[in-house]
This record gives structure tokens, sequence and C-alpha cells, in this order.
């Protein structure tokens, strides 16, 4: 009998943030057509549309997702479609990602902010009979994404199961399989779930089988965890804007606006700001134009310094001695780009709200999606991920993205075409080289 963890009472009633990934017509769209259906979260005149649309054939669930006129032309999902339903002990946000592989990025971009990701795998592109199972390059690559992005929880949906004859031993092939790749990549998953997002076996109400007694889809959603950003340890703000209070260009107090990235912030604590590396106090602290006691990680808040000090969009702000500003360090580089990854080309790099030039001193290795091993390159074409040694032009205030989601990411746009190249997550800050770096 195959069995799942089950659900854990539901204690967290945050919303939970979640995408669907996978490969190209995995099953995506119409799972999350499924949920919104059993869930109730279609409007009439929508059912009515697409009823209309089916002229007496089963409804296709999947264009509740697919808003774009291309997609519902082509039946694929190019931009991230967000989605929004409810049950009776929790709320959801769904971000359902495109499979192709030239919109990865979309994926990238969905998973950044998101609480688990739903991986689906579709079951009759697989050969079963094969020990261990092959699973699909796009099913690893978006697995694999999800756990560097940190994505806290991993479900692996396993879809189609109503087009398996022997549903059982197909099922437990894959699960082994899943659960071998997951050890071999370091995943953490929470849960290898059985379902049929056409017929709605498993996803919205348990599957009635002998060889299935674990929880449905929707159950496990419901007993995840919501992340919670670090409100403990020290302040780190990314500086979004800054508003001068009043009329007149006299000695009018000025607020920092940012949304903090961990720690809190209160009246009279010490910062420190980058990159000018001047330390102030904490006159005021403000939150949605009201003044507060205390503002903490995940709240947007404006400080008003005790004095007048240059800031600008793009600065930091952070306890003080709390973080160290690095001109190289190495990092994990997820490259979405159609022109391939080279050393010395020079980018555009986006650490927080601040913009530096940036280039790649060197490529360290390639992983392989295949065999999770590091192997040599010299460049990193469109969805390759590796290690690779940043420089940039100016310090900036970076750690490692284990632990600091924010100042540990950087994105790479190209200075030409002005594309979004790649996704960088830093492993650790080195030292800076004597004199200026040549960017």
């Amino acid at each position: 009998m195959c069995t799942a963890p089950t659900a854990t009472p539901q204690r967290d009633h945050r919303a939970l943030r979640f995408l669907t990934a996978g490969s190209v017509d995995d099953g995506k769209s119409t799972l999350i057509g499924r949920l919104l259906f059993d869930s109730r979260a279609i409007l009439a005149d929508q059912l009515d549309t697409l009823e209309k649309r089916a002229a007496g054939q089963p409804v296709d669930l999947s264009l509740l997702t697919d808003g774009l006129e291309a997609e519902r032309e082509q039946g694929i999902t190019i931009d991230v479609a967000y989605r929004y339903f409810a049950t009776k002990t929790r709320k959801f946000i769904i971000a359902d990602a495109p499979g192709h592989e030239q919109y990865t990025r979309n994926m990238v971009t969905a998973a950044a902010g998101s609480d688990a990701a739903v991986v689906l795998v579709d079951i009759t592109k697989l050969d079963t009979a094969t020990r261990p199972v092959a699973l699909l390059a796009q099913t690893r690559r978006h697995a694999l994404l999800a756990h560097l992005l940190r994505v806290p929880s991993i479900v692996f949906a396993v879809n189609k199961l109503d087009a398996v004859e022997q549903p059982a031993p197909a099922f437990e092939a894959v699960r082994h399989a899943l659960l071998g790749f997951a050890e071999q990549a370091g995943l953490g998953v929470a849960g290898i779930i059985p379902v049929s997002a056409l017929r709605g076996d498993n996803v919205t109400t348990a599957l009635k089988a002998s060889w299935y007694s674990g929880p449905s889809l929707l159950e496990l959603l419901e007993s995840l965890p919501a992340s919670q950003e670090r409100r403990n340890g020290p302040l780190l703000l990314p500086v979004q804007y800054v508003a001068r209070e009043g009329e007149g260009t006299g000695n009018q107090p000025r607020t920092v606006w940012g949304r903090i990235a961990h720690g809190s912030v209160q009246p009279g604590d010490a910062v420190q700001l980058f990159p000018s590396g001047q330390i102030a106090t904490v006159a005021e602290v403000r939150r949605a134009g009201e003044v507060v006691t205390r503002c903490v990680a995940g709240e947007s808040a404006g400080i008003v310094l005790d004095r007048h000090l240059d800031v600008s969009r793009g600065d930091w702000i952070a306890s003080p001695q709390s973080i160290k500003e690095s001109s190289r360090f190495s990092a994990t580089l997820a490259w979405l780009d159609t022109e391939p990854a080279v050393v010395g080309r020079k980018y555009w790099a986006r650490h927080g709200n601040r913009w530096v030039q940036a280039r790649i001193s060197s490529i360290e290795s390639r992983l392989d999606i295949h065999t999770l091993q590091a192997t040599e390159a010299h460049a990193l074409n469109g969805n390759d991920i590796g290690h690779v040694l940043i420089e940039t032009q100016q310090p900036l205030p970076v750690e490692s993205y284990q632990d600091n989601g924010v100042a540990g990411a950087l994105i790479m746009v190209d200075a030409v075409s002005h594309r979004t190249s790649g996704a960088l997550l830093v492993n650790s800050p080195l030292s800076n080289p004597s004199g200026p770096v040549p960017v």
C-alpha cells in the first residue's frame, strides 16, 4: 500500500502562496482550474463562458488561468497567472508557472515569493516499466530551482493516474524515482501525491483506492506552513524611496521607506547606511502614514533619522556592523537568457533597489541536471545552473542567500538588450581586491 505523510492539524491561518511547476502539458493549468472549480471560486459568468465554448464537451478547466490570447490559441502557459481561492480553513494565492524551457525565467519569478511549490509529474510521459524511472529534465530543473530559491515546501503531484491501466505500481515506481532524486539533490519533500486533475481524483477530496491512504492535495496544502520573515536579530532594509514631509525645502524631516527584510526597528535604534557607512539614530518610525512604536520584518516601514544624511533609493539601512560590503562573491547562477553567459562580459546587476555594473570573472562549474554532478564549463547556456565568481564595480552589502534571501539575491540584466539574463544566489562574499574592480 502506498502511503504519504498524514496531514497535520491546521494551525497556520496565514494565506499560503504556492506555485505549480513542471514540464510542458503536465496539467498545471488544469490542476489549478480543478482547485478553483471544486472550491467554487469561479464566477457564474466565467463558468457560463467555458460551457458555451465547450459546446457540449467537458469544460476545459485550464482556460481559467490562461489569460493571454496567445495562451488560449496555442494551449500553453506563457506568463505567470495568479489566482486566489479559499477553503473553510485557509486562503490560497496560486501562481501558475509556464512549463516551456524558454519561459523558465517566469517560473523563477513565481518561485521567489512562494511558500510552496507543487511540481507536477505527468505519469503518461514516463516509462514506468524501467527501474529507476527516468524523470523529465524540466521536472528536475523546476524542482532544483525551487530548492535553490529556498521555497520551504516542495510537493510532487503525480498527475494523469486515470490514464494508466495499473495506477498502483506505476505510482509506486514514480514515487521511488522522485524520492531517489530528492535524496540525491538534497531536497526536502513535503509530500508525493497521486492525482487526476482532469477527473478531480485526490485533488480536493481523498482518493478512494485501496493502494493509497494519504491526504488529498488540498488537505496537504492546508497543512503547510507559510514562510515567516526573520523578526529577531539585526535590522536590514533596502531603501525604496525617500519622501520629504510638509512643504518647502528647509529643515523638513525626510522619511526613508522600504520593506524590512529581517529584524525590527524602533525609535532610539542606531542604524548604519550603505554605501556611505554613516551611522545615525532612528528618531521616528512610521507605518501606513502613522507614527508607530515598532515595525518588524515583512512590514513596510518609514524611518526618520535624527539628522540629515544623503540617503536615496538603492541604499541599504542595517544595524551597525551587522553586514559588510564586498565587490567579489561566489554565487549560484541560474541563466535565463538565449545568449550564453561568458566570462568577462559586462552586465547590470540589481541588488535590492540598487543597480551596479558587474561581470562574471569565472565560471567554476555547471550542474548536470541528469546526474546532479558539477561539470567543467566555459559558458552557461539558457536554463543552465552553474557556480560562478562575480565582480561588481562598487561594493555591495551582500550575504549568503542561505542566511538572507534579500541581501543574498541579485538579478543580472543584459546591458545591450535589457533582458533579464540570470538570477544570482550568493554563496559567500569574498575579500575585496586591492584597488578598483575592473568592470
